[in-house]
């Protein structure tokens, strides 16, 4: 006779996020840091990634071929709120399906409420409700650190910006000038409200693109511009309307990196990061610059279970 599968308990996951948080708690606050993951699927029965944004928490449930019970997701959300003592409004569930293109970056509601986090003695707008993604990429903390530490007296280009959260962290390190690049209006002027946030928002060093990456590349080596530090973080796959064609980061990025890479100056370094799954960087990159693989300094604590991205530093001979 079959035994009968067992009904996964919406208490043992509780109890194992509590676990977690009172761990990971620690470190968040001798860091400063208030955003961060605490859960990521570390039991199979519950598929689920959990970060805690101050006060609240994000619950992102992964596509798997058998779904989770929306009744059993309803009794996770009660669980969670009731065990860390958080009210049912401040735990938001999404189900994170299979995106292509920028579908993660399409608005998913309307009724969430902005509110802002900090990060290592800064600021950025956040936004649980009504994106796929929250605003701000956790397992790239460490990165933007790095971008913090390099950035003094540089000229700074932040491509596929986003909300512009490595502008903000290269304008804190000191950056000499930068200039954010995204498609979205939308992003853009998050991008700013996050620069504003921590008073770097200066027009007369920190200028904003809306376009084309690739197109603008182009028109920036035309107009004879350099910089000295480059981050570049591509999405794997678009198909925007806004853009010809489409982009494939495994396809294209030998044309990418070749344009970015014409842009940098004598002593320039580009770190390039993406989170295609199975991702391998093409021989000809390493004729053209030197390659230094450093995701293990990229990757954060809260990050080690699933790696979430990788990442490299690009530097002339």
């Amino acid at each position: 006779m079959p035994c009968a599968t067992a009904v996964p308990d919406p208490a043992a996951l509780s109890n194992r996020v509590l676990k977690n948080q009172r761990h990971l708690g620690k470190w968040a606050r001798r860091e400063g840091i208030e955003a961060y993951r605490i859960y990521d699927r570390d039991m199979p029965e519950f598929p689920l990634a959990i970060d805690r944004y101050g006060e609240h928490l994000h619950l992102q449930v992964f596509e798997r071929k058998r779904a989770l019970d929306a009744t059993l997701v309803e009794e996770i959300h009660e669980s969670l709120a009731a065990r860390l003592q958080l009210p049912p409004t401040q735990v938001v569930i999404k189900h994170r399906q299979r995106q292509r293109g920028l579908d993660q970056y399409e608005r998913q509601a309307t009724a969430g409420t902005a509110f802002t986090v900090s990060e290592r003695g800064l600021h950025f707008e956040v936004n649980l409700n009504d994106y796929l993604d929250t605003g701000l990429f956790l397992d790239h903390r460490d990165t933007r650190r790095l971008v913090r530490e390099r950035s003094t007296g540089k000229r700074f280009l932040n491509l596929f910006a986003y909300t512009g959260s490595f502008t903000v962290y290269a304008a804190a390190g000191g950056a000499r000038s930068s200039l954010t690049v995204d498609m979205s209006n939308t992003y853009q002027e998050w991008s700013r409200r996050n620069l504003a946030l921590n008073r770097l928002d200066d027009p007369g060093r920190h200028r904003f693109a809306r376009a084309d990456v690739l197109t603008l590349l182009h028109q920036l080596h035309a107009d004879g511009e350099q910089f000295d530090l480059v981050v570049l973080d591509p999405p794997s796959f678009s198909n925007s309307k806004r853009m010809d064609g489409t982009f494939d980061v495994q396809r294209d990025q030998v044309k990418l990196l070749g344009a970015t890479l014409d842009l940098l100056s004598p002593q320039g370094e580009l770190v390039f990061s993406n989170n295609r799954q199975g991702f391998r960087l093409d021989p000809a990159i390493g004729r053209m610059v030197s390659v230094e693989e450093i995701t293990g300094r990229t990757l954060p604590p809260d990050f080690q279970r699933h790696r979430p991205h990788r990442c490299w530093l690009l530097r002339r001979p």
